[in-house]
């Protein structure tokens, strides 16, 4: 069994983290420009694009997590993915430092009179950062600690170690996450709140880790030791799961917006205004139908989540979608994205100001996303890709 799953001696790991690496400084160094342009919209593109890669990050780890705890036979095909996905919240945990030394850019709580208050205030936003990381981390390294004790020593206490860790650990990422989601995004917008935010942020990253994970499994389901173990009956449990998650993501966020516009409240509706003017209500027609219309249709077909090219599709359009609800979650927060200036023209430079954000927008996705997929695929090679004495490893692989 150990010589079938070991990953192959082969050029294609260092010519995709070359690439990678190459893709993320070009990104990187286009978000260095945009910033002597405006540092302000640097600040925002950078945040947004952070929160997706993280999101990706800790939706690895919370599903590692379930995994372990429900023992189910599709977790141990995408247990390495999810692993080497959770271990790059050390790499993230580097690049939060730019935020930190943005934070007067980001938030109107730093400036306005408010600073007094007993949480928003600085240097208990950046402690709470320092102890939610901290949380991540630990959690993640006793997870592949263990893990790569697994591969060593078949110990049988093991699988229990796991559950005992995750249990606790799923509780704690859930508070964390709570409160890093108004920390980091509702605060934004310090003066509405919604007691659902934060679970539809933590299930937007579960989403965004599992869509990641999904792609990532059929990318390399065609090379050994993936290729020919993963069948129609894995590909239609995973299918499933990211089907209870889009459900899931799209029950709370119209449960929130119902409720919110129902109560009529001006301190509430704030929120909605601002993302249904300045061209920002296309984006929510376009998150409706591709974020949760769509892939609901296409994943209630058999025929679609058993077709390997038809569930990378999904998961690839849902992984987009990711980015853009984020994008009409933070953005909007700095006002309209082209407001109307007071002669009843439009300011912020117009269709090129529009392009010149966008490009923005794009390039901090792509300089933190090479960065972080070449740390992912450093991580990826280091373990073999199928967990050795997985108790359900076997199980899976006759899984039909």
């Amino acid at each position: 069994m150990s010589a079938a799953v070991n990953i192959p001696d082969s050029p294609d790991w260092a010519h995709l983290q070359r690439i990678a690496l190459i893709a993320g400084g070009a990104g990187l160094a286009l978000c260095a420009l945009g910033a002597l342009l405006s540092v302000d919209h640097f600040f925002r593109s950078y945040l947004v694009a952070y929160q997706f890669w993280l999101g990706i990050a800790l939706g690895c780890l919370a599903i590692l997590m379930l995994q372990h705890l429900t023992g189910g036979v599709w977790g141990a095909i995408l247990r390495r993915l999810l692993e080497a996905g959770s271990r790059t919240l050390l790499l993230l945990a580097v690049l939060f430092l730019p935020l930190a030394l943005g934070v007067g850019h980001l938030y109107r709580w730093t400036h306005e009179e408010v600073h007094h208050r007993a949480y928003l205030n600085v240097p208990f936003f950046l402690v709470r950062a320092a102890v939610y990381f901290a949380v991540w981390l630990v959690v993640g390294y006793f997870l592949n600690r263990w893990s790569a004790r697994q591969d060593r020593d078949p110990d049988p206490t093991l699988p229990r170690r796991f559950q005992l860790l995750s249990a606790p650990g799923l509780v704690l990422y859930g508070l964390t996450i709570t409160f890093a989601s108004i920390d980091w995004a509702m605060s934004l917008q310090p003066e509405w709140y919604s007691t659902i935010y934060p679970v539809m942020f933590a299930t937007g990253q579960v989403l965004a880790g599992l869509a990641f994970a999904i792609v990532a499994l059929l990318l390399l389901s065609t090379r050994p030791p993936l290729a020919g173990l993963i069948g129609p009956a894995h590909l239609r449990d995973l299918g499933n799961l990211l089907l209870a998650f889009v459900m899931l993501w799209a029950y709370m966020a119209i449960s929130q917006f119902l409720l919110i516009w129902s109560g009529n409240l001006p301190e509430e509706n704030v929120w909605y205004l601002r993302r249904i003017e300045g061209g920002w209500q296309w984006l929510a027609i376009v998150l409706a139908v591709f974020h949760f219309g769509l892939p609901f249709l296409l994943l209630l077909s058999r025929d679609i989540k058993e077709d390997p090219r038809a569930l990378l599709a999904v998961a690839g359009l849902i992984l987009v979608m990711r980015f853009l609800d984020l994008l009409w979650w933070i953005e909007p927060a700095f006002g309209p994205l082209i407001p109307a200036s007071p002669s009843g023209g439009r300011e912020g430079g117009g269709e090129e100001g529009l392009s010149f954000y966008g490009l923005l927008d794009v390039a901090a996705l792509v300089g933190l996303g090479g960065i972080w997929l070449w740390w992912f695929l450093r991580q990826l090679q280091q373990r073999p890709l199928l967990p050795l004495h997985d108790p359900t490893l076997e199980e899976a692989l006759h899984h039909d």
